[in-house]
């Protein structure tokens, strides 16, 4: 791939140093949230949702806490005009909330969007006009000073309508293209847009600082942005806001910095849908944010459903590793990563909660509305013992032995493997009770009796072998000690009991027993398991000893 001659670095360092950023450890607190999801978002679908559509996500969005909402383009479209009208209308908008709008800078488009916003409790007018350097020279074909000229008309025409048109008004002035832009010549413009529309304390005005195509690592976005907000007239009355988009992939690195370096308002999407490769994605900021013990002002405890919302009305899929919402993104398939989760989120049961700390979950999923069951261990041939035993003892209630868990998860491992796909709780749970619980053959256990001799323990049992009767008997120190030795004898074996552990399956009087026996062969040194279930736990003990024994033969 040979294509580097045709690219050169096509972004501007601001004129003199702005680094004070790089002293800053973390974000301390959450921005001004603004959803453009109805307008960016939307505009990018290849289907543009429908007016229905656009208010019942706009009501998802009100759920979800967004103070301020872009709706749209109101001159852009019947659709667009519409909704504008129906929330106001319909009086839709929550008194705590703003809508905004967007408007070229062109006087019929501004006119338009004031005719749409007639009568609105509170609403950003938002202004824009590009500055780029690629802009200025290929599309409009204008001079520095003229593209100047065309944003200070624009925001004559603001303040004048704004004065005329029944309404509350704010304003937002973005340079388009401002990272392609030089930083000394996107401050000029943004300051004689300031001089025309004079904030004030109770009339903020917002300036977007838009990354309207990426072009250079986030430090350098972060450092045109501490440029501006150092520079900026009336700095004190003005909202510095950004707007990055995802070419470079780095949306949230640009914002991160940016914020660390004056920005103090956020424009993005649920999940960073928007033109080309999309905005920047507001549920990855704001999780960021709460991982750091920063309210991020925005409510994700039901991520699941926020997704079914979005795909449902967007058309849209979120990946299935997107950052907090993706379905896959809290869940381990490997085997270390399985074990250490297990042994995490068992330490901080004994330890009663307290601050997050397990390993490979950078946040607990069930403060976004996933669970541990079905979301965090999942089992294929990539798995290992101590997912596997996770699962059976988180679901089922079967707590395997240490030594045990190795040999369960290889098998299980090996039906994942021949079958090439996940496997279900349910079948996991299946193979081990098919393959290790009260197996019965060739040797089934039909009665037995103990009685103390001598100090000894005597064992009478009564088998079946291959569907024959099979009695044997034997003596030990104690019951399983006597039934092991009587089986040695009798089948002529020479093992010794390696593991024994047993527990209550359920609750209550008539709860059953499971044990676990494992044995090693003294001839080859092998180890061999089996669990046994009984109302009875000395039958359970003998089930599962003598399931050890068929599992050897």
């Amino acid at each position: 791939m040979n294509i580097q001659h045709k690219y050169k670095r096509s972004y501007f360092m601001p004129p003199e140093p702005s680094l004070n950023w790089t002293k800053r450890e973390y974000i301390e607190r959450a921005p001004i949230w603004c959803s453009v999801d109805l307008r960016d978002g939307n505009q990018a679908l290849v289907n543009p949702m429908s007016l229905e559509e656009k208010l019942e996500f706009f009501d998802c969005l009100v759920k979800t806490g967004f103070k301020e909402i872009e709706i749209g383009f109101p001159a852009a479209s019947e659709t667009e005009y519409a909704f504008c009208r129906a929330l106001i209308e319909q009086n839709r908008i929550p008194d705590d909330v703003t809508v905004q709008v967007l408007t070229q800078a062109r006087e019929h488009i501004i006119r338009k969007t004031f005719e749409a916003l007639k009568g609105a409790k509170r609403a950003i007018v938002h202004l824009y006009n590009s500055t780029s350097v690629a802009q200025r020279e290929q599309v409009f074909r204008k001079s520095k000073a003229e593209i100047k000229q065309i944003a200070a008309d624009g925001a004559r025409l603001l303040r004048k309508l704004a004065n005329e048109t029944n309404g509350n008004f704010l304003f937002e002035y973005s340079p388009e293209s401002f990272t392609g832009t030089e930083p000394e010549y996107a401050l000029e413009v943004c300051n004689a847009v300031l001089e025309i529309l004079r904030p004030s304390p109770d009339k903020k005005v917002i300036v977007n600082l838009p990354v309207t195509v990426e072009t250079s690592l986030p430090h350098v976005y972060a450092s045109q942005v501490e440029y501006l907000s150092e520079h900026l007239h009336f700095r004190e009355n003005v909202i510095l806001s950004l707007h990055p988009h995802n070419d470079r992939g780095t949306a949230v690195a640009d914002t991160e910095l940016a914020l660390l370096a004056g920005g103090e308002r956020v424009e993005g999407t649920l999940f960073g849908n928007g033109e080309r490769t999309g905005n920047v994605d507001i549920v990855t900021l704001g999780m960021n944010m709460a991982t750091h013990g920063v309210d991020p002002k925005l409510d994700f405890s039901n991520l699941p459903a926020l997704v079914q919302t979005y795909e449902k009305l967007c058309g849209m899929a979120v990946s299935p590793r997107q950052p907090y919402a993706g379905a896959l993104v809290f869940t381990a398939f490997s085997g270390s990563h399985q074990d250490a989760i297990a042994k995490g989120l068992a330490c901080r049961e004994q330890a009663g909660g307290g601050v997050w700390n397990v390993p490979y979950l950078p946040v607990d999923p069930k403060d976004v509305g996933r669970n541990y069951d079905g979301d965090v261990i999942r089992i294929n041939s990539q798995s290992g013992k101590g997912g596997i035993g996770y699962i059976l003892e988180q679901k089922y209630g079967y707590t395997l032995p240490p030594a045990m868990r190795e040999n369960v998860g290889y098998a299980v491992k090996h039906v994942s493997d021949t079958l090439r796909r996940e496997l279900t709780p349910n079948e996991v749970r299946d193979i081990f009770t098919k393959q290790y619980v009260n197996v019965c053959s060739p040797l089934e256990l039909t009665e037995y009796s103990f009685e103390k001799k001598n100090g000894n323990v005597l064992v009478t049992m009564q088998l079946l072998q291959n569907g024959n009767p099979f009695p044997v008997t034997g003596c030990g120190n104690g019951q399983l000690d006597a039934a092991a030795n009587a089986l040695k004898t009798a089948l002529g074996l020479n093992f010794a009991i390696s593991v024994y552990t047993e527990h209550a399956l359920d609750n209550g009087s008539d709860s059953r027993a499971c044990a676990y026996v494992g044995i090693c062969n003294a001839t080859n040194g092998k180890s061999h398991f089996a669990a046994g279930i009984d109302t009875d736990i000395m039958s359970a003990s003998i089930k599962a000893l003598i399931g050890a024994i068929n599992r050897s033969v």
